[in-house]
């Protein structure tokens, strides 16, 4: 496997190439790194920090409270394998399918488009979720995607997909002292609940 690493050890590293699928892929050695695969491009993540892991904790227990315990969806969190049109496959932090979609889960991946998916940026993959993934998420007709930021405390929620542009038309940026309202699902929390307690709060 070729890849490029332009950038230091921690940041994320890529294929030269553009041919990866999904059979490819699948071949990889589960060596506790994170391979994703977008329009053909194969990114490799470290693993991540217990801060990184922390919030995503947090924000699954607020979603299994508010979205499976009542019967609207599944969440799941990585690692989980998810292939969407473009993204063969991707892996993110936390994925959200509502239940009347639940056909998509089959062959031990999501197969199909979620109704949410969450990233928790670090270090490591600050520009793959906030760019790379941001537009493929798009392209993919994604309803609804949130990018956690715990160096600003923050989480940008962003909507309503534009296919042919890989843009995201509604974003909405909820401070560390906000309430986060999804835009497609009944869900809302405190920000700042995402990231207190943690005994160790290093990216």
């Amino acid at each position: 496997m070729s890849i490029a690493t332009p950038h230091p050890p921690e940041i994320v590293t890529r294929s030269l190439d553009a041919t990866w699928s999904y059979p490819r892929w699948s071949h990889l050695p589960d060596d506790g790194n994170r391979y994703e695969v977008i329009g053909g491009v194969l990114y490799m993540t470290i693993a991540p920090s217990y801060f990184h892991q922390w919030i995503i904790r947090q924000m699954v227990r607020a979603l299994l409270t508010q979205i499976d315990d009542v019967g609207l969806g599944l969440t799941a969190w990585s690692p989980i394998g998810l292939l969407m049109p473009g993204c063969d496959p991707v892996q993110p932090d936390i994925v959200v399918v509502r239940s009347e979609d639940r056909g998509i889960i089959y062959d031990r991946r999501i197969n199909g488009v979620p109704a949410l998916i969450v990233e928790v940026l670090s270090p490591s993959n600050a520009e793959k979720d906030t760019e790379i993934k941001r537009g493929a998420y798009a392209r993919a007709g994604l309803p609804e995607y949130w990018i956690v930021r715990p160096a600003e405390r923050d989480v940008i929620v962003l909507s309503q997909p534009d296919p042919a542009s890989g843009l995201f038309l509604h974003s909405v940026n909820v401070p560390p002292n906000g309430s986060l309202h999804a835009a497609t699902l009944p869900f809302q929390a405190e920000v700042a609940s995402f990231f207190a307690g943690s005994p160790d709060e290093t990216l």
